[in-house]
């Protein structure tokens, strides 16, 4: 192979194949800052070679601009874009980059807000909203446990079938949304592979730990349940920031009140397979934190530091978490009914199911936007 390259290389025999057309070019905007020194800009290049940004443009006006590092843009490689734009609060902006071949590629910015920095202010701020929104549902979920202690065999089979059902939405959903971010990243990153591939990895991976002890159940199930809303919750937070950073994010109270509601159901779903034991109180707190506590975490990030490809492979990796936990979750009520497929098929079972994703499906219009 290193011959076969090597002459590949010294006697180039695709120069036959040039017919005087310029080169693939393609570039990708990741980041976007807005200062007051005006905008800046991460770009990627996704091209067959190197390209040369020669002119940029902010609302079909050129301005002079400003690469580190200088030079031409390797493929797959980054640069930052600085250009001494005075952008305007609250207005739509347009940049254009243009190469030295004379392609073009444009990208909006749909209202401009001063990028947040890193303050303890704006930290603080961020942790209490992720809190709000992550922490606080999953606890009021998990202070149904003592309610919940009492309830029979067709009860559990309805709070696990609820479980199912809701993290079924989820695991849709959150697909959906790492295809969305997938189809922003740069082509090199491969984005719908990316996901699939991520999702199967982190099923694999996750079944694979889980299965070393035996099959899990009690507590080690319900912490599995809290490790794939916590993954779900952590891509769901670097959407949040980063759509903060971008000012997208028009969150009002009750937008929070409808994220809040909507994870309501989360709670419980970690409880159901606890009910029949009887663990401490800090493995609720513990249990809480993991499921909700990444929410926080994620928004720090997607605010500071966001690239659609990490999002969307944050996601992808929760999607493989809350499958794992879809497969634990139903082996779990098909071994309460002697391993037999025909005990999902009770009316419990599927109406549990059916709540599940109903109550996921209706809130969630609370929270579209």
């Amino acid at each position: 192979m290193v011959a076969v390259f090597w002459w590949l290389v010294a006697a180039n025999p695709l120069a036959s194949f040039n017919n005087g057309a310029p080169p693939v070019e393609n570039l990708t905007v990741e980041r976007t800052i807005l200062d007051y020194n005006g905008l800046r800009l991460l770009v990627r290049g996704g091209g067959s070679e190197a390209m040369n940004i020669a002119q940029v443009q902010v609302d079909a006006a050129y301005w002079q601009f400003e690469q580190t590092p200088p030079g031409p843009i390797a493929r797959g490689s980054t640069a930052w874009i600085s250009i001494p734009f005075p952008w305007v609060l609250g207005e739509a902006h347009k940049v254009t980059l243009v190469t030295n071949t004379g392609a073009t590629f444009d990208h909006e910015i749909p209202v401009a807000v001063a990028t947040p920095v890193a303050t303890s202010d704006a930290l603080a701020a961020q942790a209490l909203l992720g809190a709000f929104v992550g922490m606080v549902p999953i606890v009021i979920g998990l202070m149904f446990y003592p309610a919940l202690r009492g309830a029979g065999a067709s009860t559990m089979s309805f709070l696990l079938a609820m479980t199912v059902g809701l993290l079924g939405f989820l695991f849709i959903d959150t697909i959906e949304e790492a295809l969305e971010f997938a189809g922003q990243s740069a082509a090199i990153f491969q984005g719908s592979a990316m996901v699939f591939l991520a999702a199967a990895a982190a099923f694999l991976l996750l079944m694979a730990i889980s299965r070393r002890e035996g099959r899990p159940s009690g507590l080690a199930l319900a912490t599995y349940i809290a490790l794939g809303i916590g993954l779900h919750n952590f891509g769901e937070g670097l959407a949040i920031g980063a759509a903060f950073a971008a000012g997208a994010a028009g969150l009002g109270t009750f937008l929070v009140m409808g994220f809040t509601l909507h994870n309501i159901t989360e709670g419980i779903a970690i409880a159901a397979p606890i009910l029949k034991a009887r663990p401490p109180l800090w493995r609720f707190g513990a249990l809480a934190l993991l499921a909700g506590g990444p929410a926080v975490l994620g928004m720090w990030l997607g605010s500071l530091t966001y690239a659609p490809q990490w999002s969307a492979l944050a996601l992808a990796i929760g999607a493989g978490a809350i499958l794992q936990v879809i497969v634990e979750v139903t082996a779990s009520m098909m071994r309460s009914h002697e391993g037999r497929l025909a005990g999902l098929l009770t009316t419990p079972v599927m109406a549990g199911m059916a709540v599940g994703v109903t109550f996921m499906y209706a809130t969630a219009m609370l929270v579209k936007i």
